[in-house]
């Protein structure tokens, strides 16, 4: 297919929103059905699929709702779920982040896709179990999504409760966490190993270690891959400010920076999700605008990585 033919007008993956893109050259298997407006990928572990763009709530919902409600942050989350988004992931280590989100989805419309997706982030087994009792209860729900082991810690001890957790239907899915370069040895290990659903951790165009070291073992075992840090806590957008898009990043519907290295991220064959953080509604509409339209093959990521680190 030559690049004239994978030309896709803004209006036609902002406005219309019509019919599913159509992923090349990446294994992931993506919805086809022209009722499905998103660009959605599968979890291996079950065949369920996915919105490509998710929302992280590090710092960006780590606010005193003391005063009241934030008007702004109900806005993004109504955006979030009203441009299709499901993924919310969180933690007990990011401050007020889970009580805030629950507060919020109080007020959202339309959010029955959501994926609630949190950590547990301590030491022993019934501390591990109070820790999450309290995040359902600060976030709103009677079952996890994805519970994920935050940052390797006591991850034994916490995989056996999660194991017995899913099969009482507590939560769906199991996951491990990284955001440290430190711990990919060990983390390597425990995913050529354990039985994990999902493994989240730090991939994006200016930082790949993940991409050479864990996500070909995430692909071979099936276990999905969340991404987090995508701007690399926004110092990507210092490389690139005053710059200009290359002009065929249209072909792909890309209109800014942060599609761009959006779009790159989730083009990867491995990556199921990526979750940017956002407390700012324009923000929160450009990333969602990066799940519509078309991904990049292969030979396209290689000319973005090119141009990219040509800047």
């Amino acid at each position: 297919m030559n690049r004239k033919n994978r030309i896709i007008s803004r209006r036609d993956f902002l406005g219309r929103l019509g019919g599913l893109a159509v992923l090349a050259g990446v294994r992931v298997p993506l919805l086809q059905a022209e009722d499905h407006p998103l660009i959605k990928k599968i979890i291996p572990a079950s065949g369920e699929p996915l919105p490509v763009i998710g929302v992280g709530s590090s710092r960006t919902f780590d606010v005193d709702l003391g005063l009241g409600m934030h008007e702004d942050l109900v806005e993004v989350l109504q955006t979030f779920f009203d441009m299709g988004g499901a993924l919310i992931d969180s933690s007990p280590m990011y401050g007020n982040a889970e009580a805030v989100i629950g507060q919020l989805l109080k007020r959202v419309k339309n959010r029955q896709a959501l994926f609630a997706a949190t950590k547990v982030w301590t030491d022993g087994k019934q501390a591990g179990i109070e820790q999450m009792q309290r995040s359902m209860q600060r976030m709103g729900v009677d079952a996890f999504d994805l519970m994920q082991i935050h940052n390797l810690r006591d991850w034994r001890t916490h995989l056996e409760t999660l194991k017995q957790w899913k099969i009482e239907g507590k939560i769906r899915y199991i996951g491990i966490t990284t955001s440290h370069g430190r711990f990919h040895d060990e983390l390597e290990q425990i995913l050529k190993t354990q039985p994990f659903d999902f493994v989240q951790l730090s991939y994006n165009i200016d930082n790949q270690e993940a991409g050479r070291r864990l996500l070909p073992i995430a692909e071979a075992r099936g276990i999905a891959v969340l991404v987090n840090r995508p701007f690399q806590r926004g110092s990507l957008f210092g490389r690139t400010r005053g710059k200009t898009l290359p002009a065929w990043a249209e072909e792909i519907g890309v209109h800014s920076w942060a599609q761009y290295f959006l779009k790159f991220i989730v083009s990867h064959p491995a990556v199921t999700c990526v979750i940017p953080a956002t407390s700012r509604v324009k923000h929160m509409r450009d990333n969602m605008a990066a799940g519509f339209g078309v991904l990049p093959d292969e030979k396209m990521r290689q000319d973005m990585l090119q141009y990219y680190q040509q800047l």
